[in-house]
């Protein structure tokens, strides 16, 4: 019998007002998959590689996936592209060289504006794009293939 996923949410609250609006998204996507989780915050996207690497290794086998939860919005100098690609690919080489089930739900964007409508839930006054709820969504497919190929182990 599979117990429920227990997932790391690994938030960079920033830009607080986005972190609120994808942290919303994914808590309703953990309790609608009846999944659980804990939420920690770093300073921003760049660090929630290290966090959760640090979690996977330090309470090795307590999560089942990890959520990377950011907003990385560009800005005048080349920042913004060290940032997006260092995050992006750190994140790709806990899943595959680790074996992670990670779910991204980082922006990207260009401006708040952007950000705003892809940060917030469907169910917000916004009808946002609700990232948050499918960075979970996807780490929770990733859970289901790994314990899948595993034979369902726990």
């Amino acid at each position: 019998m599979n117990r429920a996923p227990h997932l790391l949410l690994v938030e960079a609250p920033y830009y607080a007002h986005l972190a609120a609006l994808l942290r919303e998204g994914a808590e309703r996507a953990v309790a609608a998959a009846g999944a659980s989780c804990e939420i920690v915050a770093v300073p921003g996207a760049f660090e929630i590689p290290a966090a959760i690497a640090l979690a996977a290794k330090a309470a090795a086998g307590r999560f089942d996936g990890f959520v990377a939860l950011g907003c990385v919005i560009r800005g005048e100098t080349t920042h913004y592209d060290h940032i997006c690609a260092e995050t992006a690919r750190s994140l790709q080489d806990l899943a595959v060289r680790d074996g992670l089930a990670v779910g991204y739900g980082i922006l990207t964007v260009e401006n708040e504006a952007q950000a705003l409508v892809r940060a917030a839930p469907v169910e917000h006054k916004t009808g946002g794009r609700d990232k948050g709820g499918e960075a979970v969504r996807a780490c929770l497919a990733l859970v289901e293939l790994r314990r899948r190929f595993r034979g369902n182990e726990g």
